[in-house]
């Protein structure tokens, strides 16, 4: 610690596309703060265009953590980030008064911030039932029938995500209660605060964002990225929007263009997603992206309070 402070977790979220990466460096710089990252993607080597991982430029602006170090076919969770992101905590703390944690992925904030409720473990014989349905009835199927028995994490899950629904629907199935229930149990003390900050952008600014985001994904090569991928296709890493767009062309389920335009929508529907998970939590302070010396305000007030 380099003061009195007791030290302060700096939590930054928003959708998709919002500049969170930048603002991160850029509050990163102001706070003399390392950064760790709570994308549940960004994670895993190989997928940097995909997934849109700091640039070399941003990985030299302040430390980051969390990106790119583990194997795409390595079953990283919320449970292994947990443990992992509080045992770098501890150390990172001991120099610094401020970390920054920075990302999309709701599921990663909500277990570095609050804990990540423990949940019955996968019951083989129910697994390979649903899988069966996914293969006979369709993904469709089994999301209206996530609706049903758990509609709150219906309406924030990533539906096009099948890992995610089947799980849900097995914990539902295996309990017989929401999977949303179950997630939300005590939250455990942390040794630290807690600030959480929110990038607020104008729907129709936001979308245009993506779209343009996407363009120049294509142009930085994400065909070419996917292609090396494809061959690990199954994998729950690659279960992302982004990638199975482009294994469909692959497959020839679609054109290169439709496959593009097919990007460009799921992420604003991720995006609106996102937005659905982030707005229910009232301890978000929401700032424009260029607020930036606002949010350093925001944080050193919150720290001495």
């Amino acid at each position: 610690m380099t003061s009195d402070r007791k030290p302060t977790l700096v939590v930054i979220v928003g959708p998709t596309g919002s500049g969170k990466t930048a603002v991160a460096v850029r509050l990163a710089q102001l706070l003399d703060a390392p950064i760790i990252s709570t994308d549940s993607r960004q994670v895993f080597r190989g997928m940097a265009i995909g997934t849109a991982q700091p640039t070399a430029e941003e990985l030299a602006a302040a430390t980051h953590y969390f990106i790119a170090d583990r194997e795409v076919s390595d079953d990283y969770n919320a449970g292994r980030f947990e443990t992992e992101a509080l045992t770098l905590l501890e150390r990172l703390f001991a120099a610094h008064d401020y970390v920054i944690a920075v990302g999309g992925s709701g599921l990663y904030v909500d277990a570095l911030c609050n804990g990540f409720d423990p949940l019955p473990q996968a019951d083989p014989d129910l697994r390979r039932t649903l899988e069966e349905r996914l293969r006979q009835e369709g993904l469709l199927a089994l999301v209206a029938e996530l609706e049903r028995l758990d509609p709150a994490y219906w309406a924030e899950v990533d539906r096009s995500n099948p890992a995610r629904v089947l799980r849900a629907l097995e914990v539902c199935l295996l309990t017989g209660e929401p999977y949303s229930a179950q997630r939300r149990g005590e939250q455990r003390q942390r040794p630290f605060r807690i600030v959480k900050i929110g990038i607020e952008v104008p729907r129709e600014e936001l979308y245009d964002r993506i779209n343009r985001r996407v363009d120049g994904m294509m142009h930085d090569g994400l065909l070419a990225e996917a292609e090396r991928l494809f061959p690990l296709r199954h994998l729950n890493a690659l279960r992302t929007v982004g990638y199975q767009e482009l294994f469909a062309f692959f497959e020839s389920s679609c054109s290169l263009e439709e496959a593009v335009e097919l990007i460009k929508r799921n992420s604003r529907r991720y995006a609106k997603r996102q937005l659905t998970w982030f707005r229910r939590d009232g301890e978000i302070r929401w700032f424009g992206r260029d607020e930036v010396e606002s949010m350093k305000n925001y944080c050193e007030k919150f720290a001495e309070t």
